[in-house]
């Protein structure tokens, strides 16, 4: 819960302010841009982690949880600025860790399991751990598209950079 209540303050310092030539970059066709991972991460405080959380604990293995639209969010981010995705992330995130820490998660029960879609049968502690992963995941991939953007700029120095040439990801 550490990593995942510092997400929103990562972003924002990444983000909020920051011209829109920024935030729409790309590493190329159909990757996802900065505002692409922040409406991404939005969807998924909305339809992914809690429900899968609540379904592990109320059904376990006899329902398995819903598909994940990883490009579901693109009517949700659609004509809004960074700073209103920036504060709907906020309060999604907060809201999210609340109901988390109401549900007084005990240890043996990360080992109670769900089944994925596409994965089959996954544990509590799994689903935890991949959340903040996850999380982790994304603030790696929107620095490096960022970051991308100074690819040739660079020079000689791309060498020490190794930013600029980590293999890119079409998540």
């Amino acid at each position: 819960m550490a990593l995942l209540a510092r997400t929103s303050a990562v972003l924002s310092g990444l983000m909020n302010g920051m011209p829109q030539g920024w935030l729409d970059c790309r590493e190329g066709p159909k990757t996802f841009s900065p505002i692409d991972v922040l409406g991404h991460l939005i969807y998924a405080e909305q339809v992914d982690w809690l429900p899968r959380i609540r379904i592990i604990l109320e059904q376990g293995e006899a329902r398995p949880f819903d598909p994940f639209d990883r490009v579901g969010f693109e009517d949700l981010i659609a004509g809004k600025s960074v700073e209103e995705l920036l504060n709907t992330f906020a309060t999604l995130r907060d809201q999210n860790l609340q109901d988390l820490s109401a549900l007084k998660l005990q240890p043996n029960m990360f080992a109670w399991k769900g089944t994925h879609p596409a994965l089959g049968q996954v544990t509590l502690g799994q689903l935890l751990a991949a959340w903040v992963v996850h999380d982790l995941g994304h603030v790696a991939q929107i620095e490096r598209v960022m970051a991308r953007q100074y690819r040739d700029a660079v020079g000689p120095w791309r060498e020490y950079l190794p930013i600029l040439d980590v293999p890119r990801s079409d998540r």
